[in-house]
């Protein structure tokens, strides 16, 4: 079993045990996650980017980020898990695509958005 597998077996048996299963829909799944997000960049939000990429090195902005990373990863976890949605294997497919539409020689160094996809 993955360390991925495991987690969201334990979660499945976290809300299983609260009967927390009622509560998990899709959509109230997702408004989590989007709220733990929302923290999340609460975190960051009025530090300069100088600040942003040395915050782990403040260890109570340490600890609150790891806290929500959690969260958020806890919730994606889940929602997946209720959808059937293996999370590894729609990450490498979305990577795979990036590569297709983002080719090095073309885009390496820019921020530009490739066209739509046709």
């Amino acid at each position: 079993m993955t360390a991925l597998e495991e987690l969201t077996s334990r979660l499945r048996t976290f809300a299983r045990d609260r009967d927390w299963e009622q509560f998990h829909t899709p959509k109230n799944l997702a408004m989590a996650l989007a709220g733990e997000v929302g923290e999340l960049l609460a975190e960051l939000q009025w530090l300069t980017p100088g600040q942003a990429a040395k915050v782990m090195e403040d260890p109570q902005a340490a600890a609150r980020l790891r806290s929500e990373v959690a969260d958020v990863t806890l919730y994606l976890v889940r929602f997946a898990d209720l959808l059937g949605i293996d999370l590894v294997e729609a990450a490498h497919a979305k990577l795979d695509e990036g590569e297709r539409r983002y080719s090095v020689a073309e885009y390496r160094g820019s921020a530009r958005k490739a066209p739509p996809l046709s």
